[in-house]
């Protein structure tokens, strides 16, 4: 009898996009999916493997713990079998408040903390009492935020305006919004007169609210009537609301909009630790806990590894490891308190990564969504090295993937296609990297590459002079305008701090196109996203005569029985939960009144139906037409303008992203790794989108390790030599035919996929 071969068998799954599709995946293999962005990949990976992996898993727990845990719906497929557990590493950026660090994400802080409460001189006591949110730990000055803001009133107020006119520039407490409406009917302030013409008690109370011992009493006007309410003071209520809490909760308020009316300082008491001035005096060798934040990592292994004391000891060997991981994955350059919220992609997903690599698990599904996404070519080399160590421990690891090396790496390809979209969901092939012929990822294999030899010449420059942000060295830098500029490097060589930070502070009217995420729903379409539903509502209610909420089905025109959802989910108690298409609407979402009523023979469903191909020739209003334009410019022509983002895959959503931006008319154009999400083919479609802005007259300039992109540009820059500490600095600059003779780490792989056919 033949040997049983252990394989994922999948059959008939019909998930998204997906046509049928079966496939048997082996296991103890590295499996490459791959194909054109939108072609079904997620859909078999995440939408299928993964979610019955999980929903399976939690049938193991007792009821009454599953109602605490995620619930997971079962796929649309006819058989799935012999899955393992997964481990999934997705491309989503990692959540996490303003006070999230690398050593909190990683857990190495707890363990810091507990080494620094049993061996550390003089004792302070427990855990907890080293951290900054603890009521001992945090500093006295600041709150534990290591930073000292105070409001500043010539960037706050306009004396020369009244209350009416806005003379409180920061828009929570102007006109705008309810508690400048309050100050101006409260009674205490004339709301027309200018502030400079206020008697010097009413400003001090505008300002700093009443004298000590005194109250002012300032009721707030509702359709109910007033109410009872004391003023407090511009000051301190900006203090109290927008200082002294994390604004990072907050919708109608970001941290720029607080920062951008106040001046910020280290806390001179705590030296930017967050950490009270007591906790700071205990120390290990002569380091206090907050000196070890701010260290390398190679530095914590060497400080780690030098603990002797039996229980110290102990507890620096349960950290170590965590650390080398990071170390082990190319971010030696780290320190446990860089912020989370400041990593680039890369680096965010090679922490992700070194936080699963810790487990000695086997027999595991390992899921990764692109980890080569932010990463230089010379660090692809190390990830493959990480894959192939996770599958020499008895685990499948199953990639998604269009980085070539990668793919040159698997023992199984899966390709999918041929199209995207409705024109994909197909296996188009499985097997071995030399057997891929005649499909997309076959001719990218087969690219090759093109050093642009006619670069565009540049009459003036943005100049940046000494910068210092991060880890840059003072440096200063002229970048062309009206030409395309790649900026590259290794991961934490200082692109981002030169570029989103330096760059923008001083041009602020970039148009910005970052890696953040558009707030997905399923009530969220394309049609909305690009801003043309209420112009599509108003042309039916124009033709028809009815209310515009008619052709909505969040308003007048939703299904009364799905709500405008276009599915049910019925109430199973502690059973999976299930998803039915409504039988009123037909999963259309719209009431059969709004469905009667139509423009050029359509209703609103058939039009939200319409390809964005189609939707050209169908419309005839220009700023329609001219929105719709840009998303085939940027390859999505294929997508329906009712499709719901939620259902687009990350390559679909960076270019639906950059599509509304190509609608606003700007000069400048940044992109962080705009390559992020796409296939060989798709980024040929994003450099004509670029070389095209360039042509109209504008300037754009790439964060970008897509080799394609620099040997295309007409300008290079690149930061190095290293990253953190060894980074910094600018190491060359030049047009791509320069950088193919130039010895920097970018200049190599150039010249790899270049001298073979540089003519």
């Amino acid at each position: 009898m033949s040997e049983i071969k252990d394989e994922i068998i999948l059959r008939g799954l019909k998930e998204n996009n997906l046509k049928n599709v079966d496939l048997n995946i082996p296991k103890e293999k590295i499996i490459v999916f791959t194909g054109l962005s939108g072609s079904g990949k997620s859909s078999v990976v995440f939408d299928t493997l993964a979610t019955e992996s999980r929903r399976q898993m939690t049938l193991n727990y007792p009821l009454y713990v599953r109602n605490q845990m995620p619930r997971y719906e079962r796929p649309h497929a006819d058989l799935m079998q012999n899955l393992s557990p997964v481990v999934v590493v997705e491309q989503r950026p990692i959540g996490g408040n303003s006070r999230s660090t690398v050593g909190t994400y990683m857990d190495i802080n707890p363990l810091i903390r507990l080494l620094f409460s049993r061996i550390g001189k003089p004792s302070i006591g427990s855990a907890t009492d080293f951290s900054s949110q603890s009521s001992f730990g945090r500093c006295p000055e600041c709150g534990g935020y290591g930073e000292v803001i105070t409001p500043d009133l010539n960037k706050m107020i306009d004396y020369d305006k009244s209350l009416r006119e806005y003379a409180v520039k920061f828009k929570p407490l102007s006109p705008a919004g309810w508690q400048g409406n309050w100050m101006m009917t409260c009674g205490l302030f004339d709301p027309d007169k200018p502030l400079k013409d206020y008697s010097e008690d009413d400003l001090h109370l505008l300002l700093y609210g009443p004298r000590e011992g005194e109250r002012a009493y300032a009721p707030f006007h509702t359709k109910n009537g007033p109410h009872n309410a004391e003023w407090d003071g511009l000051l301190p209520r900006f203090t109290r609301l927008y200082i002294n809490r994390d604004i990072s909760k907050l919708r109608q308020v970001s941290q720029d909009d607080v920062l951008a009316v106040s001046t910020h300082s280290l806390c001179p008491i705590c030296q930017g630790s967050g950490l009270n001035p007591k906790v700071l005096e205990c120390r290990i060798n002569g380091l206090n806990i907050a000196e070890y934040d701010q260290l390398e990592l190679p530095e914590i292994l060497e400080e780690l590894k030098n603990i002797k004391e039996p229980m110290g000891e102990s507890i620096a060997q349960q950290a170590i490891p965590h650390v080398k991981q990071l170390v082990d994955m190319g971010l030696g350059y780290l320190s446990l308190s860089r912020k989370m919220g400041t990593l680039s992609g890369g680096e965010a997903q090679r922490v992700k990564i070194a936080r699963h690599l810790g487990s000695s698990l086997n027999n595991i599904t390992y899921i990764f969504d692109e980890p080569s996404a932010g990463l230089h070519p010379e660090e692809v080399d190390m990830l493959i090295i990480m894959l192939k160590r996770i599958k020499a421990q008895h685990n499948t690891v199953i990639v998604i993937e269009h980085n070539l090396s990668v793919i040159k790496a698997a023992d199984e390809i899966i390709e999918m296609g041929p199209g995207a979209g409705v024109n994909g969901g197909e296996v188009i092939y499985q097997g071995k990297l030399e057997g891929l012929k005649n499909s997309p990822t076959a001719a990218a294999l087969n690219h090759k590459r093109k050093i642009n030899k006619n670069p565009r010449d540049s009459k003036s420059y943005f100049t940046i002079n000494r910068a210092s942000n991060n880890n840059l060295k003072n440096i200063s830098v002229n970048i062309p305008k009206n030409v395309l500029v790649s900026v590259c490097g290794v991961s934490g060589s200082g692109k981002s701090s030169l570029i989103l930070e330096a760059f923008t502070k001083k041009y602020s009217d970039t148009i910005m196109v970052g890696q953040a995420g558009i707030g997905i729903s399923n009530r969220s379409t394309l049609a909305t996203y690009m801003g043309i539903m209420d112009d599509i509502r108003s042309i039916l209610s124009k033709e028809t005569g009815q209310p515009a909420g008619l052709f909505s089905f969040n308003s007048l025109g939703a299904c009364p029985v799905c709500k405008g959802k276009g599915v049910i989910t019925p109430e199973v108690a502690f059973a999976d939960p299930v998803t039915i298409p409504c039988e009123a609407c037909g999963g259309t979402r719209y009431s059969v009144e709004a469905l009667f009523f139509r423009y050029q023979d359509k209703n609103i469903v058939e039009i939200l139906d319409l390809t964005i191909d189609e939707a050209i020739n169908y419309f005839k209003i220009p700023k329609i037409i001219k929105r719709v334009n840009t998303l085939k410019d940027v390859g999505l022509g294929y997508l329906t303008l009712g499709q719901t983002t939620s259902s687009l895959s990350g390559g679909e959503i960076q270019r639906l992203k950059l599509a509304s931006h190509l609608q606003k008319e700007g000069q400048i154009y940044l992109l962080d790794e705009p390559s992020l999400g796409l296939h060989t083919e798709d980024n040929e479609k994003l450099l004509d989108v670029f070389q095209s802005l360039v042509n109209r007259g504008n300037s754009v300039i790439i964060i970008e390790h897509n080799l394609n992109f620099i040997a295309a540009s007409d300008w290079v820059i690149e930061l190095g030599p290293g990253g953190g500490k060894q980074g910094g600095q600018i190491i060359f600059e030049g047009t791509p035919e320069e950088m193919v003779n130039a010895e920097t780490l970018t200049a190599k792989w150039l010249k790899d996929g270049v001298r073979k056919h540089f003519t």
